[in-house]
């Protein structure tokens, strides 16, 4: 039975002088049983996300359906204004949409004329997917951060890299944990307050 945890505290964070013990730490804390943890660095480290365990993202299946529906909706708007749909479809269209015009002497369904704006709708809708989604994915807006009141931390963004493992890990133990991070050798070890 692990000792309750300190109230008010957010994890432990260790900092680290360059990615490989980045990467070595969050292999070691996964393989001692940590899963609540996440890692920090200036740009991203190749091996960091299977060294914590993390699953891969859901952004690429998001952005290929906003990306499918964008060219779906493309397809199906330029079809149904330019009469290109069956006639049995008559019925289901109001007739102030549904206006069949044949211009050049071009057929009702001209899908090669329907290309240019159906690529434009996928592309758009991808870039609007993939903007909101990552924003939704990351728990965004989230103005502030227990690890902005490390000092250390400020560092992320340049030259240094950090491992956090949150107190709400069911494996975490403050003094084990931190002598678990302690044997890792980082920098510095901080307790990040809540």
């Amino acid at each position: 039975m692990h000792a309750p945890q300190a109230p008010g505290l957010f994890g432990l964070l260790a900092e680290f002088d360059n990615p490989q013990a980045l990467v070595n730490a969050a292999d070691a804390a996964r393989r001692k049983g940590y899963k609540v943890m996440d890692g920090y660095s200036p740009f991203p480290v190749e091996g960091l996300r299977e060294a914590l365990g993390k699953p891969r993202t859901l952004l690429p299946v998001i952005v290929f359906c906003g990306g499918l529906t964008g060219c779906l909706t493309a397809f199906l708007l330029q079809t149904l204004t330019s009469g290109g749909h069956p006639r049995e479809w008559d019925a289901f269209i109001p007739n102030w949409f549904n206006y069949r015009l044949n211009i050049g002497g071009r057929p009702f369904f001209s899908w090669q004329a329907f290309v240019p704006p159906i690529f434009e709708l996928t592309v758009l809708f991808s870039a609007f997917t993939s903007l909101f989604g990552m924003i939704l994915l990351n728990g965004l807006p989230r103005p502030h951060h227990p690890l902005f009141e490390v000092k250390e931390f400020e560092r992320a963004s340049s030259d240094r890299f950090f491992l956090c493992i949150e107190a709400t890990d069911p494996l975490f133990d403050i003094d084990e944990t931190h002598e678990f991070l302690k044997g890792l050798s980082p920098i510095t070890l901080s307790e990040v307050p809540q």
